[in-house]
């Protein structure tokens, strides 16, 4: 009973910070976004700045979904059933297909223009 308790509080502290890497990317990405858009104010060439912000935001929303993935499987241990192992399933579908949408559209941020 007490390794149970054990695991599952790894899960959870697994899922927090998972949610506190997504959390800081947003209040670094708010604060840089006003920046960049305070910047395009006076009429700065923003374009590659906003780039670069939406790839650090991407990186990290990646990285703290992954985190969340983790923490479902770790919790997944304790409880083995069928019903928890599809509801895993779904969660880990929805959240991988989440994932690839998201390396997809960094990839091809990062990817040079072909010429036309």
């Amino acid at each position: 009973m007490e390794e149970t308790l054990h695991i599952h509080q790894v899960s959870q502290a697994i899922g927090v910070l998972g949610i506190g890497v997504i959390l800081w990317a947003l209040a670094v990405a708010v604060t840089r976004l006003v920046q960049v858009e305070y910047a395009s104010l006076r009429s700065d060439s923003v374009r590659q700045r906003r780039e670069a912000l939406r790839g650090y935001l991407g990186f990290y929303l990646l990285l703290g979904l992954e985190f969340l993935v983790a923490a479902d499987i770790v919790e997944t241990i304790l409880k083995p059933s069928l019903t928890e192992l599809a509801g895993l399933g779904v969660i880990v579908a929805i959240r991988t297909v989440i994932s690839f949408s998201l390396s997809w559209e960094l990839s091809r941020q990062r990817a040079p223009e072909e010429p036309a």
